[in-house]
């Protein structure tokens, strides 16, 4: 028997009814005679073998009779949890369906709901009454880690604090990990610290699936992550670890006491600042612009707004620009007004990007004072990029860049088509949630989400593929010119900031590609340089079709 790439021999020779239930091994009725002969499993299964494609068909047919999205998200988890290279089949070769059903937007009802439609557990969730004990817990988990999303749930997208319900997000993340860039899935490990919730409706309702108490905070909540990270590290060696969906309080804090000490980054800080970047990248493509020359108004001051502006400050640093002429160039309305120095509310992150001006109280307001090339929207408020920002955008500039990256939908600054509809089709625009094309005035305009998944799945290859010590800020950087750099002149001309979505296995190769190679060129990569660092990377790449098991 041979075994898949990244299985161990114990779970590669399991036979009968216990293979049928390794997702991870389950070919269902695609197992041929031989192997049913071989494996125990004949009489398990229905006698007609199907092929792969044929599974693919099956199921795409039951999938899109499901009443609604939520419905259709159940469905494939419930896929993924039987038959984990068919659900990667479906999802690769339909991923611009699918995408938005296993992350964004979906996702976050899911999560809301989570209790509600929980079928089986996927991950681990450590509570905070396993303080003393993590490193037990994680010896649990039945395979070798490569990679960890970790959450715990006071964030979730633009939903707000919804404690271990939040687990819906790790577990996504991974999904694309391995769907957009070909992580092997059994190194993919869904993590939530379950601290508790503040969410009174959580605590209420008798389906939620956590620790019935008021969140863990200061120094509790910092010994239970620090346990963590040392446990972690313990039981799997080298292994990525990607904080993702923490509040701001702890986001900022959380990334720079492990950055220079473990190999992690933050999703929502770095990862976001990459594709953004990119998105900017691509516009100044089309308006022949200079980076430097860009100033970029934030509507929100989190750790989205704070990411992509210190990228920003970086890239135009890069170019010529002092550090502090870059900071001047990005400015930020939070929910008491334009950042400026006179506040007494900031904190050190958002201090850095106070501006020298009068008070500012509202987003219009600081459109018309400013005037920026550019407005970035990361603050979950739907509907802020109104019909009268959008306009004075379009006053001020021959090509105003309006990004509107909040999601899920409901949290979009604007819609696609009040972007376009507003500017007269000059908007060059780019959206956190997926939007269909918008024809205005006889020009088809095909909008693409500035979505995360662009960068980070292709960051965790390259950090596996290389076994980097650390995950840098040039990675970042790279990853983002990279992404850039495969947007084709046919997608500008239909107004595309970023690559279609079913070329994303090959951007992420690219990426992680980039990635690696900035790793051993600063000596951060384990073991000798390969002479083709693309064959080394695209060499660790999950295949989703099967495998013969004998």
């Amino acid at each position: 028997m041979t075994q898949d790439p990244g299985r161990s021999a114990p779970a590669a020779s399991a036979r009968g009814l216990a293979l049928l239930r390794d997702p991870l091994l389950n070919k269902g009725t695609a197992f041929t005679e031989r192997e049913r002969d071989a494996l125990g499993l004949r009489g398990l299964l229905p006698p007609h073998v199907l092929s792969q494609d044929e599974q693919v068909e099956r199921f795409l047919e039951n999938l899109r009779r499901q009443p609604d999205d939520l419905a259709k998200y159940v469905a494939l988890n419930a896929l993924n949890d039987r038959n984990a290279a068919l659900f990667f089949r479906v999802v690769c070769d339909n991923i611009d369906e699918m995408q938005p059903l296993i992350y964004t937007p979906t996702v976050g009802l899911a999560c809301q709901r989570y209790g509600h439609i929980f079928q089986s557990a996927r991950g681990l969730f450590i509570g905070a009454n396993d303080r003393g004990r993590v490193a037990q817990v994680l010896r649990n988990w039945p395979l070798r880690a490569g990679i960890i999303v970790v959450s715990d749930g006071e964030r979730i997208l633009g939903l707000g604090d919804l404690g271990a319900n939040g687990m819906g997000i790790p577990v996504g993340k991974l999904s694309l990990y391995t769907a957009c860039a070909g992580v092997q899935p059994d190194l993919c490990l869904p993590v939530i610290l379950d601290v508790g919730t503040n969410n009174t409706e959580l605590l209420d309702d008798p389906f939620y699936v956590g620790l019935r108490q008021r969140r863990l905070r200061g120094a509790a909540y910092d010994e239970l992550v620090e346990e963590f990270i040392t446990a972690a590290l313990e039981v799997f060696p080298g292994v990525v670890i990607q904080f993702e969906d923490f509040a701001n309080q702890n986001a900022f804090r959380l990334l720079k006491h492990y950055r220079d000490r473990i190999c992690t980054f933050n999703d929502d800080i770095q990862g976001t600042a990459a594709v953004a970047l990119a998105g900017i990248f691509s516009a100044l493509r089309i308006t022949g612009g200079k980076l430097g020359e860009q100033k970029v108004l934030f509507l929100g001051a989190g750790e989205a707004a704070i990411g992509i502006a210190d990228l920003i400050v970086a890239a135009m640093a890069s170019q010529g620009l002092t550090e502090q002429a870059a900071r001047a160039r990005c400015a930020m309305v939070d929910s008491r007004g334009l950042v400026v120095k006179n506040r007494t509310d900031l904190s050190e992150e958002k201090r850095r990007y106070a501006q020298e001006h009068a008070p500012i109280g509202d987003f219009p307001a600081a459109v018309k004072a400013l005037k920026p090339t550019a407005i970035i929207g990361v603050a979950a408020v739907g509907g802020t990029f109104t019909g009268e920002v959008l306009q004075e955008m379009a006053r001020i500039n021959q090509r105003p860049i309006v990004f509107a990256l909040s999601n899920p939908t409901s949290k979009s600054e604007c819609t696609a088509a009040e972007a376009y509809r507003h500017t007269g089709g000059r908007a060059l625009f780019a959206c956190g949630s997926p939007f269909d094309p918008v024809t205005l005035d006889g020009r088809s305009f095909v909008p693409r989400q500035g979505n995360n998944s662009y960068i980070f799945p292709g960051v965790g290859l390259g950090a596996i593929a290389s076994r980097t010590r650390r995950i840098t800020d040039e990675m970042f950087m790279t990853a983002a010119h990279t992404l850039a750099h495969d947007v084709t002149e046919s997608d500008l001309e239909q107004g595309s900031l970023y690559p279609a979505l079913p070329r994303i296995r090959e951007v992420s190769t690219h990426i992680a590609t980039a990635v690696a190679r900035v790793a051993w060129r600063n000596g951060l990569a384990a073991g000798r340089e390969p002479q083709d660092i693309a064959a080394h990377v695209t060499s660790q790449m999950y295949d989703p079709h099967y495998h013969r098991l004998v």
